[in-house]
């Protein structure tokens, strides 16, 4: 099964295929960055694994949290899913330690 979405509107949070439930919530991830600010190309075990996420779409439990969010959460939990070339991470909200602000 084919799923028909754009990029665009997953970026929009305009897709309604991706609706988490209870209290999870659906982010897309940031890019790890592949050099440091002076241009040295990192390696991968130089690079430490990136836990900030945009929150794109959120479950009906959900407190104090809104779509757009920036979100620091815990390494090495939840649950990626790839659509449409993008990956999105869902997770508890019990994982997301902190909101940017």
């Amino acid at each position: 099964m084919e799923l028909a979405i754009s990029k665009q509107e997953c970026q929009k949070g305009e897709i309604n295929m991706l609706q988490p439930l209870e209290d999870y919530v659906a982010l897309i991830l940031e890019k790890e960055e592949k050099t440091t600010a002076s241009g040295i190309i990192l390696t991968s075990e130089a690079k430490e694994k990136q836990a900030v996420g945009k929150v794109i779409a959120i479950g009906p439990k959900v407190e104090d949290l809104k779509e757009n969010d920036r979100v620091i959460y815990q390494s090495y939990s939840g649950t990626k899913v790839e659509l449409e070339g993008q990956e999105y991470l869902l997770i508890q909200t019990k994982n997301i330690l902190a909101k940017l602000i």
